[in-house]
């Protein structure tokens, strides 16, 4: 039932989606107002002073609150702009578009209306723009005029609510092995109620994930902080006191002080068994002083590869405070984010630029490319003060060599481990590969080539033998409380299911017992 295409026919559909591709770019620039490109402006100043330190627009900061907090006012549908048009891409769970009933992912908003004004027409909208209009406090009516699917139209009215973005908090699994159960703990982001409308914190949900897990009799944990960019440093501090007896965590330092040390106070141990902390090139920031105060206390083994290396503290100041009198009526001015302070592990030794090395590497596919805070423009350099004094973890003392050599065994006979080190190698050659053939038959072969090499580098789409990974029971009725839940369960389940890594992390949490 397919037309082949003459290469006249190609030359010119290419053409075409060339010219809609170039006519959005243009027609999206023409949107933007004075205020964004100043914005641009500003934050090319900003971002000289190192990489961290950047200018929000109140909208912007509105948008950084809401991913550091994990929750906003609003209807809790997730919108994208295409065409011009406000498209829902998906609903969350719990929201008000959910208990609706009726909004559904590939729903179009046509206009928005607040209670019983006048709706807004919101085609050809910026995306930005149209979300401002739906958003809004608790309590108050916002109608959306939808087309379905079927072309149908309706005005559908929804009472706005605190809406909770649950994946970005912490959630915990069961991972089977063999007769042992161990626990999974997965955290997408250091996030902490920064704006003090009772939001969560990180560090507390930990602990009640931590809590689920201890009645499993789980005899080991995974904390997973691959692809965590840090957050709140306040936060860190408390979930470092959950694994170990009171203590330092991290030493802080501003330009010209003396270092001040941010401390456990609280004795009490949450979790004594075996851990075992996730980190990858994309762990920074909060994720580093987490990875480098268990690696220093020796209460954990650090998996994966060397992090992103970002050692800095940013605070935000608000703009608004710098101005009175005559100036309110430029009010809200925004928010800027200045690097204050850095960060040094108790040994003394910065994360800044080198990061954490694990303990135990397992390569992923960006093993032999460059990244993290080194390759970024106008970094702040490594330094190094005097260690503070702490006791290492001793109940029991983990034998590094022994657990290392053990996994060094497996990886080597891991036909998984080795194609996925081919594959790294293979990204790290075509990105040094910056030849491209302008021969068309010569560019199909290649391509053709590039294609069927992919194959040789997919993991399989089967569950890992020898690995089960369930809910904990404390979980099963708030998932099956919402059918969107039961489906992103599926989904979390059968992605966990089949990661190596995280197979791989119980295999050493056996031989750390």
């Amino acid at each position: 039932s397919v037309k082949i295409k003459t290469m006249p026919e190609l030359q010119a559909d290419a053409q075409k989606k060339i010219e809609k591709n170039t006519e959005d770019w243009f027609k999206r620039l023409s949107k933007q107002t004075r205020n964004e490109r100043l914005c641009s402006f500003l934050n090319s100043v900003v971002n000289v002073f190192d990489p961290h330190s950047e200018f929000f627009a109140p909208r912007e900061k509105a948008n950084y609150d809401i991913m550091m907090s994990g929750q906003l006012e609003g209807i809790g549908s997730q919108l994208q702009e295409k065409d011009g048009f406000i498209k829902i891409t998906s609903i969350v769970p719990g929201s008000p578009s959910a208990r609706s009933g009726i909004l559904k992912a590939g729903d179009i908003i046509l206009k928005v209306g607040q209670g019983d004004k006048e709706p807004v027409d919101v085609v050809d909208m910026k995306l930005d723009d149209a979300v401002q209009l739906i958003r809004g406090k608790k309590g108050t009516e916002v109608r959306l005029t939808i087309k379905k699917v079927d072309n149908s139209i309706l005005v559908v009215p929804l009472i706005r609510d605190v809406i909770v973005l649950e994946e970005t908090y912490a959630q915990s699994w069961i991972l089977q092995q063999s007769s042992n159960k161990y626990g999974y703990i997965r955290l997408p982001l250091f996030y902490a109620d920064f704006t003090k409308s009772g939001s969560r914190s990180c560090a507390e949900d930990v602990k009640k994930e931590i809590e689920k897990l201890n009645k499993e009799n789980v005899k080991g944990i995974v904390l997973d902080l691959r692809d965590n960019g840090g957050g709140s440093l306040r936060d860190v501090v408390e979930m470092a006191g959950l694994f170990i007896k009171k203590g330092p965590i991290v030493q802080v330092k501003s330009r010209g002080g003396s270092p001040y040390i941010l401390e456990d106070t609280d004795a009490d141990v949450q979790f004594s068994g075996p851990l075992v902390v996730m980190v990858n090139s994309a762990s920074a920031s909060a994720s580093e002083i987490m990875a480098a105060a268990m690696q220093d206390y020796k209460r954990g083994i650090i998996v994966g590869t060397p992090t992103y290396g970002k050692g800095t503290v940013q605070r935000i100041f608000n703009m608004d405070d710098y101005v009175n009198g005559a100036s309110d009526s430029l009010k809200p001015l925004g928010s800027v984010k200045i690097t204050v302070q850095k960060f040094y592990r108790i040994n003394g030794g910065a994360t800044q630029l080198k990061g954490v090395t694990p303990d135990i590497i397992l390569k992923d596919q960006y093993s032999y490319i460059d990244l993290g805070e080194k390759e970024s423009d106008y970094p702040m350099a490594w330094d190094e003060i005097p260690s503070v004094k702490y006791e290492t973890w001793s109940t029991p003392a983990i034998n590094y060599q022994k657990i290392k050599d053990a996994e060094a065994s497996r990886v080597k006979k891991n036909d998984t481990f080795k194609m996925l080190d081919d594959k790294a190698k293979e990204l790290k050659h075509e990105q040094d590969n910056t030849l491209v053939n302008l021969k068309l038959d010569k560019f199909r072969v290649e391509q053709k080539k590039n294609k069927e090499n992919l194959k040789k580098f997919e993991l399989p789409d089967q569950p890992i033998q020898g690995m089960n990974v369930i809910n904990a029971a404390a979980d099963t009725a708030y998932i099956h409380a919402d059918t969107t839940r039961i489906t992103r369960n599926k989904d979390w389940l059968k992605v966990l299911s089949k990661d190596p890594y995280i197979f791989e992390v119980t295999n050493i949490l056996g031989d750390m017992q």
